[in-house]
């Protein structure tokens, strides 16, 4: 749901939409987060979010194997412990199927309104790939941060998943370096210069450049010294797939030349505020493109 007008759940309420998903063959679920964007944005286009820890843990409750994205979660607006206790009750209540994408944020006055300096987002957010593994490992640790210090701290229950895997959203070359040698996942950008210019990310251009942004990704976490896959996330877009049944070996193609680019997973939305629709939409595309 965009702007001020409506409710996002207009689109149906959470728990149906969540099983119509998962009964439609989808492997995963996102939700997004903007807990106090500015209303200037809201009005001009921006989307309503809900919290997407509460809202996927909903989710968990409602469903059995869809994986659970946060796409994404802002990490610098938390306590990076707040953050890793979140996402590990999360994965453990739902029998390990969180992922957890983080970016660093791009909202100034989001960044005011929660008392955190926009001009130190970086360092905050590298301060929370240190500590993730740490709270998680459920051993003794100990880590000074710029705003607080952990002495001999433990965090128990761990979660399912070790770890529980990271996905990493932005397009730019820190973003992919942080991607390459400290996480799980890569959720570049999609959506054009304007899109790109909005969210403080530089626009990655054609399925061809995305192809070898993603071999770069690749080999430098080889060279790094690992070995597990890394997975990326895009958001796929294209005209018309609002209509999942029509032209669908256009989208086929499309998907296609994703996959060989190397993406291995795809979000979708139908960009509806009617029940009806969404609910209409999430079958089509399920037997159109997953049966």
């Amino acid at each position: 749901m965009s702007g001020l007008e409506g409710d996002v759940l207009d689109a149906g309420p959470l728990g149906e939409v969540a099983v119509a998903v998962e009964r439609a063959g989808f492997d995963g679920f996102s939700l997004s987060e903007h807990p106090v964007p500015g209303a200037r944005w809201l009005a001009s286009g921006g989307h309503q979010t809900l919290d997407p820890f509460v809202s996927l843990a909903y989710v968990a409750a409602v469903t059995e194997r869809l994986r659970l994205l946060t796409y994404l979660a802002v990490a610098p607006y938390r306590n990076p412990f707040v953050l890793a206790k979140a996402a590990a009750t999360l994965d453990k209540l739902s029998g390990g199927r969180l992922t957890l994408g983080i970016g660093t944020g791009y909202q100034k006055s989001e960044f005011h309104a929660l008392g955190v300096d926009f001009q130190e987002r970086n360092a905050l957010f590298d301060e929370v790939l240190d500590v993730l593994p740490l709270h998680w490992s459920g051993e003794p640790f100990s880590y000074r941060g710029r705003h607080f210090d952990a002495r001999e701290v433990i965090a128990r229950p761990r979660p399912v998943q070790d770890p529980i895997p990271v996905w990493v959203g932005g397009n730019s070359a820190l973003s992919r370096r942080r991607v390459a040698r400290r996480a799980q996942g890569w959720m570049p950008m999609s959506g054009g210069a304007e899109l790109s210019a909005t969210a403080r990310t530089p626009s990655l251009g054609s399925v061809t450049d995305l192809g070898r942004a993603i071999d770069a990704v690749r080999e430098e976490a080889a060279e790094a010294g690992r070995s597990e896959r890394i997975d990326v996330l895009y958001s796929y877009q294209g005209p018309g797939i609002t209509s999942p049944e029509v032209d669908a070996d256009r989208h086929r193609e499309s998907l296609a030349e994703l996959e060989k680019a190397g993406v291995t997973w795809i979000v979708v939305s139908s960009r509806t505020s009617d029940a009806a629709a969404n609910l209409d939409f999430i079958e089509s595309f399920g037997t159109t493109y997953l049966s």
